[in-house]
Order: C-alpha cells, then structure tokens, then sequence
C-alpha cells in the first residue's frame, strides 16, 4: 500500500497518514511518498505511538522522499 500525500494540503498530510497508521494491524505498513524529507511526522509517530513504529527509508531525495512505515 502507498499514500502519496505530496498533492495534499500540508495541513491535511499528519492527520492522513496517522489515521492511515492507526488502521494498521500490527505487521502491516504502507509507503509513504512526500516531497520533502517527513523527519518531522517520525519524531511525532515516536511521540505518540511509542513502540509502535517501524520506520525505514526507501528513497531520500532530492526530489521524492519514500519511508516505509509498519506497525508493531
């Protein structure tokens, strides 16, 4: 599963992707694409979903970034 977010308003992105990660069963994960780098969202996710975020970079720039991220 992928969720491109790079067409969406940067206020909507966050809420997308954490109701996209909160449906997660555990084991599962998407691909995230956005259009800069989301260091940002992974220091929330670890905030508020401690232990439960499995974070790994598939692409990193300049143009595209791909991060998969996978529940615990």
């Amino acid at each position: 599963m992928e969720l491109d977010v790079r067409t969406l308003p940067p206020r909507e992105r966050h809420p997308r992707i954490f109701a996209l990660f909160d449906s997660l069963k555990p084991g599962e994960g998407f691909v995230l694409v956005n259009d800069h780098d989301p260091k940002p969202l992974y220091y929330q996710l670890m905030a508020e979903r401690p232990g439960q975020v499995d974070w790994a970079y598939l692409e990193e720039g300049p143009e595209v970034w791909r991060v998969r991220i996978g529940k615990r």
